[in-house]
């Protein structure tokens, strides 16, 4: 389709009304050019097409489709190739449903546990958020359905989302909050990309042009149309000059007359408005050329699929004594309504009207197995007589296992948690059970991190965040060992609410919410000071055991222009089948930049049989290595010692190897008279220069003179480097002109 030549043929009424959308879901549709509207809809975790009357947070039915686990749960798989075939998944079940755009994924970063909306978020940390978004993407869009990647940027609060201002230096934008979006876009092209409610830095996301083009489109390469979360319209003809693309819903009785407007007075070009409606144009042919709507998918199988992802994502947290897996003839106690009615999807806009949904009790059927409701959905506080049941319950059974969690009045999108407790008298049916029986194990299902002040009391632990509409089936599949477990978290569990980095600022006051912690987000945080946490990032137990050798780098130093191989042996020690999620982190040098101790650069997950072994291959470039100066308005790695450790979680690195890297960038930097000597003598052209100068005025006797007592070259050097350039004129007394400085600045700025 010639997109350009469609525009001109537009007339300007019809340009300024087709950049926003014609209803709720559809895009604008223009019968006279032969355009027709295309679908869009929510999709991170499972279709949601709704019928008849629509509305944005699911209050009307919609059609039915897969619930798949949601982003918080699936993330702990570590595994792209598993995300890729959702994405498929998707995909088909999309151009069966006539649906051009799927709203996902969702990237945006867990700054913080109270967050509503992190069950639909994958991390705290971006690299990991980037590279499942990457292979969602390709997932989806290799069956030519586009996805919107979202919520660019900085989107990490539920509390006032649609006026708060997140406050945000940029390095932190850069090094945290950007780089899931920027990998998504260079690695996978999403179609689009939805900015967020939020202002970032006092402005609007939908007209922030530094944003939406500068970084994303002129930095990234983005070549797909942006579109505005739902009412996330501030400014429509700025947001058309800041290159935001598509307004949804449609608004156009009030926006085009707008838009037509600022074309009259100038303050709007016409060739911004036909960018946006170019790019619309070339995104919704992609999919209206390539649409299959024949398209037939087997429902059963995509519910297999949603199985599977739950299965190999949820996480074994505790096995003391090996009391998991359940072994043939054990009698067993479920006991909590989740074991019946479980919680496996968030609520809001994701909401999905599940094909069918699998109780754990359900596909238990066949085990030996007995059932105390525990709590009611209800309740503002612990039932004692449904606790005192479930308690008597679990004492005739050999194993007791407790369903818990959070329900959704409690957690969703629009509002934030205002805790990390279980929902009431969930605590209190752990506690009761546990003292019945000791032999107890615990399974949560929510979208966050909780609290766990009984942890000690229990022997087992699974945590399956929300699984999707599969998660009894899987539940059983964990719990017998049926499936081994091999999901890690992709996010820290902290002791307490407190111990948060964001904490003290999180939600902020009135529309402003600074992010103060700024690159010491989750363990960053946490394994930069030694805090002791819950569990740390990238934990997770399995059912038998890996061992780790032969760390190799295929050199033990480089330029930041070359790349690094690093190969690690990993071997299944144990008596079962297994997946290892092999987590490579590079740990800081320690240069003059303050920087997390160790951050996250490779992770792959490898299926082994038991004693098998593979060889496991990364390669790292400069970024792995950098942090953002926004000096330079780049990426730099410092020269020094990194080293490269190979970890079962960000607190166990098993193994470690030393690498020297030697940058090429320079910084060119400016010096006035306030510039310190160790800044000067930093910067290699300055330490020539003032050593030169040092040299020809005798500053050591001078030094010795004014000071009346010996100094050494050690202490005299100290004492320099925090001093001004300015300070000459008093160590030099009449030898140090001010011409004479105004020369020193000039060679050292030339």
């Amino acid at each position: 389709m010639d997109v350009k030549k469609l525009v001109s043929e537009m007339t300007l009424e019809e340009k300024a009304s087709f950049v926003s959308g014609g209803d709720f879901w559809h895009s604008q549709g223009i019968q006279r050019l032969g355009i027709p509207a295309v679908m869009l809809t929510d999709g991170p975790c499972g279709l949601r097409k709704q019928e008849g009357e629509t509305d944005h947070l699911g209050l009307n039915d919609s059609v039915k489709a897969i619930s798949y686990p949601t982003g918080s749960c699936v993330a702990c798989s570590f595994d792209r190739d598993l995300i890729r075939e959702s994405g498929e998944a998707l995909g088909e079940e999309a151009q069966s449903e006539q649906i051009g755009v799927l709203l996902g994924p969702a990237v945006n970063i867990k700054r913080s546990p109270l967050c509503g909306r992190n069950f639909e978020y994958f991390s705290e940390d971006p690299y990991l958020a980037g590279e499942l978004a990457a292979a969602y993407i390709n997932g989806v869009q290799s069956k030519n359905v586009g996805t919107s990647i979202k919520h660019f940027a900085c989107n990490s609060q539920e509390h006032r989302r649609m006026s708060s201002s997140s406050e945000v230096d940029e390095r932190t934008l850069r090094e945290i909050y950007f780089p899931a979006f920027e990998k998504a876009v260079k690695q996978a092209q999403p179609w689009t990309v939805m900015c967020s409610y939020n202002r970032i830095n006092g402005t609007y996301s939908d007209v922030n042009k530094w944003m939406l083009t500068d970084v994303l489109r002129k930095e990234w390469g983005f070549e797909g149309f942006v579109v505005s979360d739902w009412g996330a319209v501030s400014d429509r003809p700025t947001g058309v000059a800041a290159g935001m693309d598509l307004e949804m819903p449609g608004n156009g009785s009030f926006t085009t007359p707008k838009v037509l407007a600022a074309l009259k007075d100038g303050s709007l070009s016409e060739a911004d408005l036909d960018a946006c409606c170019e790019r619309i144009l070339t995104v919704l042919y992609k999919y209206l050329e390539n649409a299959k709507p024949d398209t037939v998918f087997d429902y059963e199988g995509h519910h297999e699929k949603a199985r599977q992802m739950a299965a190999e994502s949820m996480v074994l947290l505790k096995n003391e004594d090996g009391i998991l897996p359940l072994k043939a003839g054990q009698k067993v106690a479920f006991l909590g309504r989740f074991a019946e009615t479980p919680r496996f999807q968030g609520g809001g806009s994701s909401h999905v009207n599940s094909y069918k949904v699998t109780s754990a009790l359900e596909a238990a059927q066949g085990l030996n197995v007995t059932y105390a409701p525990g709590y009611t959905f209800e309740q503002s506080e612990p039932d004692q007589k449904l606790i005192a049941e479930a308690a008597e319950t679990a004492k005739a059974a050999d194993v007791a296992v407790v369903f818990v969690g959070i329900t959704e009045n409690l957690e969703s999108e629009g509002f934030d948690r205002k805790d990390l407790q279980l929902s009431p008298g969930h605590k209190e049916l752990i506690e009761a059970v546990a003292a019945a029986n000791p032999n107890t194990v615990v399974v949560v299902q929510c979208g966050g991190c909780v609290e766990m002040p009984w942890v000690d009391r229990v022997k087992g632990l699974l945590y399956e965040y929300l699984g999707g509409e599969a998660v009894g089936s899987a539940t059983v599949d964990l719990l017998t060992g049926k499936v081994n477990p091999s999901g890690k978290l992709a996010e820290t569990f902290p002791l307490r609410l407190e111990d948060n980095p964001s904490y003290l600022w999180y939600q902020g006051e009135g529309d402003k919410t600074e992010y103060r912690e700024g690159i010491f987000v989750g363990y960053r945080y946490y394994d930069k000071v030694k805090r002791d946490v819950l569990f740390p990032f990238g934990y997770g137990l399995s059912y038998t055991t890996f061992a780790y050798s032969d760390l190799r780098l295929d050199k033990a130093q480089m330029k930041d222009t070359e790349t690094l191989t690093v190969t690690v042996k990993v071997k299944n020690t144990g008596s079962v089948a297994g997946k290892e999620i092999v987590q490579l982190y590079v740990v800081n040098a320690k240069g003059q930049v303050i920087r997390p101790e160790k951050e996250l650069k490779g992770f792959e997950k490898v299926a082994l049989a038991p004693g098998e072994e593979k060889e496991v291959s990364f390669t790292l470039d400069k970024r792995a290595f950098a942090y953002y100066n926004t000096q330079a308005h780049d990426w730099i790695a410092e020269s020094g010692e990194y080293a490269v450790a190979i970890g079962r979680n960000s607190r166990d690195l098993v193994l470690c190897a030393p690498v020297k890297v030697e940058s090429t960038a320079v910084i060119r930097r400016t010096f006035d008279l306030n510039s310190t000597f160790g800044d000067i003598m930093a910067d290699p052209k300055g330490a020539a220069i003032i050593g030169q100068m040092m040299q020809q005025m005798g500053a050591g006797a001078q030094a010795e003179e004014n000071t009346g007592s010996a100094m050494s070259a050690e202490a005299m050097q100290a004492m320099l480097a925090y001093m001004p350039l300015r300070g000459l004129a008093m160590m030099g007394g009449d030898q140090v002109k001010p011409e004479m400085l105004d020369q020193l600045l000039a060679a050292l700025n030339g």
